[in-house]
């Protein structure tokens, strides 16, 4: 197999990969906004740093499980996290 038919198999795996992790993002979204609203009609404070605590050391663990960089699997939670809990206080605001 030439190399550059190599290179190809393995960005469109990438891209196929990339895809994937749009659509779970998309989805995580979809749940977490109907957790803001929940939160939003039943009064509850936009952010659970218990929740998110626990969340961060079960997906460190998953990392490490991965043989992923589990600090580097923190940052990407804590964005996520971060973007969520902005959703929901603009829920709550209004």
């Amino acid at each position: 197999m030439d190399v550059t038919d190599t290179l190809q198999r393995y960005r469109e795996s990438i891209d196929n990969i990339d895809a994937a992790l749009v659509f779970m993002l998309a989805e995580r979204f979809k749940v977490t906004q109907a957790v803001g609203e929940y939160k939003a009609t039943h009064a509850l404070p936009p952010a659970d740093p218990g929740r998110e605590e626990r969340q961060v050391a079960r997906l460190r663990q998953l990392a490490l499980d991965a043989n992923l960089d589990p600090d580097f699997t923190e940052k990407f939670l804590r964005f996520i996290i971060d973007e969520v809990i902005r959703h929901h206080e603009r829920l709550r605001e209004g």
